[in-house]
């Protein structure tokens, strides 16, 4: 496996992978077909290569009720391009097999029920190769379509498909991110990418100073492609602020561990505190301490001591909270982040199109004292909770339930990690998770008042 995304990092030739679809950056009226169907095949041949050397067993695990298998979301994104593209707008279509529509719909009550996300692992069939079939029909129609559009039909089928990339692109990075935590339950701890250590010392944390100011927050209604909970572009008083450099690395975390910060109710909120007791977590995910009290953790290289010099990953929004609170800090508004990421020249970090899924070093990757190195390393946790912007509304019909559904008890991280495809790293994109949730690769950057 890690000689096969090695492979599509250097050339992406095979996927593609190496760049994000190149309609993302166009309005709808502009795309044309070749570039659409060049964007789909890239996009769809990305996840396909993540298959690379695994078995059908790999591809059918499931460890825990969040996580989904890899034949699944293979699965289920064909079966996003068949609901709300092929039924809609190819008027020869036949479902391949109508069953699917139950098996493989997530969430979208719209279209129908589903099967319950929590024993995915057990529908051994249709199989690995039935799903491989599946996809194969689905690409057939789709690039069919995108040829033999009517021009009256043109903008709706480039606005779905435009979405559909962007939505399989998601599945991507879960893709990495639910095999990882089913290949953490396993004693052998199997490699499954390259993840090479981080080397060298890490940079002192410098506080970045922003003023006060009223800022636009939100993606710019310019035709280029965002999420709708991205929408509407609005102001907003962010009050002056300081920033964190780097993310938080492991050697800090070590000592919030070895200070106590588990077990001092005084850091942590009422609901994480309940968290912690009822969980028994001591660590962040995928840390794991010997006889010798030398601590290890799992990364998809396999296992390794845990490095103090790297990147802190893994932890819940309520670990990010006491960690924030004990450093004497907090954590930053999602206003905040993105007054940062919009003023800084930043640097990617290490993204899913290099294939080594684990973070970089805790580094701030400065070049002239301004960059805080927000994009493309670890998804940073926010203060704030996932809520609709001002004026937000859901698109009509089932796919309005994209995201809107989902703004009730969630909190908002930012920046893309290790596992987010290049495309989707911006600073108005806005990922969320509920409070306990750390098989995602989530960090901590702390932010103070001026």
């Amino acid at each position: 496996m890690a000689a096969s995304l090695d492979r599509i990092a250097r050339t992406g030739s095979a996927t593609g992978a190496s760049a994000p679809p190149a309609c993302n950056r166009l309005t709808v009226e502009s795309i044309t077909r070749d570039q659409l169907a060049d964007d789909y095949r890239r996009v769809r041949g990305a996840t396909e290569a993540l298959t690379d050397g695994l078995s059908a067993e790999d591809q059918n695990l499931q460890s825990m009720p969040e996580a989904s298998p890899v034949k699944w979301h293979r699965a289920h994104s064909s079966w996003f391009f068949e609901s709300f593209v092929l039924a809609d707008l190819d008027s020869g279509w036949k479902p391949v097999d109508p069953s699917y529509s139950y098996l493989f719909n997530s969430y979208y009550n719209g279209i129908g029920a589903q099967f319950p996300r929590p024993q995915r692992g057990l529908i051994s069939r249709p199989d690995v190769a039935a799903v491989t079939e599946y996809r194969q029909a689905v690409d057939e129609a789709l690039i069919a379509l995108i040829s033999d559009c009517p021009d009256s039909r043109w903008l709706d089928l480039a606005r779905l498909v435009r979405l559909g990339l962007n939505h399989e692109q998601q599945h991507q990075e879960l893709v990495v991110t639910d095999l990882k935590h089913c290949f953490s339950h396993n004693p052998l701890y199997p490699p499954w990418s390259s993840c090479p250590a981080s080397g060298g010392d890490v940079a002192a944390v410098d506080w970045l100073g922003f003023e006060e100011r009223i800022a636009e927050i939100g993606a710019a209604d310019d035709g280029r492609y965002c999420f709708d909970n991205e929408t509407p572009r609005h102001r907003q008083v962010v009050p002056a602020f300081e920033l964190a450099s780097r993310p938080v690395a492991c050697g800090e975390y070590l000592a919030f561990i070895e200070d106590g910060g588990y077990d001092d109710p005084d850091l942590w909120l009422s609901d994480g505190w309940t968290w912690l007791q009822d969980s028994g977590t001591r660590a962040p995910l995928y840390w794991q301490r010997d006889d010798d009290g030398r601590w290890w953790l799992y990364t998809l290289g396999g296992l390794r001591p845990v490095d103090p010099r790297e990147t802190l990953v893994h932890v819940s929004f309520y670990e990010a909270f006491a960690y924030a609170r004990w450093a004497g800090a907090r954590l930053p508004t999602e206003a905040e982040w993105e007054v940062a990421a919009s003023s800084v020249d930043d640097a990617p970090g290490p993204l899913a199109e290099q294939g080594r899924f684990h973070p970089g070093p805790a580094d701030s990757r400065e070049t002239d004292g301004s960059t805080c190195g927000l994009i493309g390393n670890v998804w940073e946790w926010t203060a704030s909770s996932y809520a609709p912007y001002p004026g937000f509304k859901a698109a009509p019909g089932a796919v309005g339930e994209y995201n809107g559904k989902f703004m009730a008890n969630q909190m908002v991280l930012r920046g893309g990690s290790c596992a987010t495809p290049a495309g989707h790293v911006r600073p108005t994109y806005r990922n969320f998770f509920y409070p306990p949730d750390r098989w995602q690769f989530s960090g901590i950057r702390l932010a103070r008042d001026a």
